[in-house]
């Protein structure tokens, strides 16, 4: 082998590799435990684990390859986004689905004009350089809003409005910066408009197509083990992203779109598919982030630090409010619901990894616009993330269930032509104290088994329920969605839950016992 030519690691480089990667995620694993009590955002402390190690920390390791940063980062987003579209409820995300289409749209337009203003004019960047910097920081980050706003309780149309924007967002801001990034002259602005609104049509008509199809066929196709679901399920929504890209549409809302749709297709093994999701998830964040920090150099950070307060503070007071209202306008969205949306247009992993692709195209000052970039997503994160939960209380938008939703997994029986729904009662579900009959399951359903303190038994009809029992529920194939509308409403309500609703599923068959 020649001088300077590639090694291949050996198998004690390769150890050592495995037992520091393992050590790495312990760590950040660890790290959620403090982000939960804290309640900052997790990403701060793994961008901190990078920094830790790479230049300037503990370790002092080296590495400034732009381009394997961005490609990891890339694929960790189709991750994060996937896994937000299948854990996203519809109910909450349908009527909240036009205010997030204004904010991921003429809101991000809004956002970007202003942030750039400030750029170009307080902090003396070139326009290209102000307009990238404002594209980049204009999009909302999915894994920062996902992992705060599903701790704080805040009324549905908030939750859904905020996260359907982070999902859809994305897909426009990559558009406009890679549009911005290329030698050149910029195109028009119309033409630009026109290549964004083109793209994101084709990405969603593939997100919508392929999701479609996917639920279709999982739906009646019995894999040959429950753990081919999750992996399933993975890969429809992977491919949704592979598949827009290549017709050159955005791949970012296809995969979002399509997980959202199997998300709520009720699939079997429902549950095992979010949690294997959400694990992916975990590790997309943990890497994506890590490898983030370790692209950082510390002591070039000082320069730009009040530049990245300065035009963070205009986007946090004058851009991201002002987007929010004028997207907003035609909804008569109440001012404390506008305000909170405000503050919680959290930024993350999302802008640091499109701060790289002017840095791949070699645009001039690329490196600052990095920089700057870091340091506005840790500043403002550290300002917003732990007081976000303070000004939901605040406005007195904090929302409180009493109920507790029941954890419902379905598994195909091909051959009965039915399906095993699988039953979890939890602490605050009204289902406490209801006897199995008066469940009303309709006609071709029936509760077969409850599990109780580690214990199996048959139920009968006179059977009271309890808090922490699980039930295995079979229902054939035409009634079982009727069947699992039924079991969550006694869920939510108790045994007259739609008694006098002649089209739920107590119905006309509101006195039926159930063995």
């Amino acid at each position: 082998m020649r001088e300077g030519e590639d090694r291949p690691l050996t198998v004690h480089q390769l150890n050592e590799l495995l037992l520091i990667s393992s050590l790495v995620l312990l760590i950040a694993v660890a790290a959620v435990r403090i982000s939960s009590r804290s309640g900052l955002p997790s990403l701060l402390l793994y961008l901190g684990i990078g920094v830790a190690i790479g230049q300037d920390g503990i370790f002092n390791v080296k590495f400034d390859n732009v381009e394997l940063t961005q490609v990891i980062g890339y694929a960790a987003l189709v991750v994060i986004l996937a896994e937000g579209g299948l854990g996203a409820k519809w109910k909450e995300a349908r009527p909240a689905l036009p205010s997030a289409i204004a904010l991921s749209t003429v809101g991000v337009g809004v956002s970007v004009g202003v942030t750039a203003a400030a750029a170009h004019y307080l902090v003396d960047l070139d326009w290209r350089q102000a307009l990238i910097v404002g594209a980049v920081v204009s999009s909302t980050d999915a894994a920062a809003v996902f992992s705060v706003l599903r701790k704080v309780p805040l009324p549905s149309r908030v939750t859904g409005a905020l996260e359907a924007e982070s999902g859809f967002n994305d897909a426009p801001v990559v558009i406009m910066v890679v549009a911005l990034s290329v030698p050149g002259p910029v195109e028009h602005w119309y033409v630009l408009v026109g290549e964004i609104a083109l793209e994101l049509a084709i990405g969603a008509c593939v997100g919508l197509i392929v999701g479609w199809l996917g639920a279709f066929g999982l739906r009646r196709v019995a894999l040959p083990a429950s753990g081919l679901y999750p992996i399933a399920v993975m890969a429809i929504a992977v491919a949704a992203y592979a598949i827009g890209s290549t017709a050159h549409g955005s791949g970012f809302l296809a995969v979002y779109l399509a997980a959202m749709i199997l998300g709520n297709s009720k699939l079997p093994h429902a549950p095992a598919n979010r949690g294997f999701a959400e694990g992916l998830g975990w590790i997309a964040q943990i890497g994506m982030f890590v490898l983030l920090g370790l692209l950082v150099t510390p002591h070039e950070l000082g320069d730009d630090f009040w530049p990245a307060v300065i035009v963070g503070l205009v986007l946090t007071v004058l851009a991201r409010p002002l987007a929010v209202a004028v997207s907003l306008l035609p909804f008569r969205i109440p001012w404390q619901e506008q305000a909170l949306m405000s503050w919680a247009g959290l930024r993350g992993a999302v802008p640091v990894i499109l701060a790289t692709i002017p840095m791949v195209s070699d645009v001039e000052g690329s490196r600052r616009i990095f920089n700057i970039v870091f340091v506005l997503v840790v500043v403002y994160t550290l300002v917003q993330g732990p007081t976000l939960p303070w000004l939901a209380k605040a406005l007195r938008l904090g929302a409180s269930s009493d109920t507790a939703d029941l954890g419902i997994e379905s598994a195909p029986l091909e051959r009965l032509r039915g399906h095993l729904l699988s039953v979890a009662i939890p602490a605050k579900s009204r289902m406490h104290g209801v006897e199995v009959g008066e469940l009303r399951l309709p006609p071709g359903s029936a509760v077969t088994l409850v599990v109780r303190d580690d214990k199996s038994f048959v139920p009968l009809p006179s059977t009271v329920l309890r808090r922490g029992d699980e039930l295995l529920v079979v229902a054939t194939d035409p009634v079982r969605d009727a069947a699992e509308r039924r079991l969550r409403a006694v869920g939510q309500g108790g045994k007259l839950a739609d008694w006098l609703d002649p089209g739920g599923a107590g119905g006309t068959n509101a006195g039926t016992r159930v063995s």
